[in-house]
């Protein structure tokens, strides 16, 4: 399926980390395991630094970890993209598993699938050591402007 063409960014990666430790400190606490790599229009990536932190049992990265980071790639998404409005919430996320993950960098890439004046429709594709280790489909919804 093929992105939106004519979706440009307002906001830079730096600006989103920025926004991100301001708005929302305690996704990271100060340790940067999430954080926002590129934007580019019509999508971005999103990084999860793995340490042992998100290692459950077997030594694989969490699935809540690895939800989290979808999340975080459609919220940088709708901050970049729709504007830095803090309050565009998550109404829905569906994410496959398919293959585990061990510590280390995790990037989720992210393309808006729609993007409209409510609602912001995207998939990500998050890949560890040159595989897809999972798949999400997600919506936000979009406060309307103040």
């Amino acid at each position: 399926m093929p992105k939106q063409d004519n979706l440009k960014p307002v906001l830079t990666a730096q600006e989103v980390n920025a926004l991100l430790k301001s708005v929302y400190p305690q996704l990271n606490n100060d340790l940067q395991a999430y954080e926002a790599v590129d934007v580019f229009p019509g999508g971005c990536t999103v990084r999860l630094n793995a340490d042992e932190r998100h290692l459950r049992p077997g030594g694989t990265v969490s699935g809540p970890c690895l939800f989290t980071l979808a999340d975080i790639g459609g919220y940088v998404c709708v901050l970049s993209h729709a504007g830095p409005d803090a309050l565009s919430v998550t109404t829905n996320l569906n994410i496959n598993f398919m293959r585990k993950a061990e510590a280390g960098p995790i990037d989720g890439h992210c393309r808006i699938l729609k993007l409209g004046k409510n609602l912001m429709v995207y998939d990500i594709d998050i890949v560890a050591g040159g595989h897809t280790i999972a798949h999400a489909t997600g919506t936000y919804s979009i406060p309307p402007k103040r």
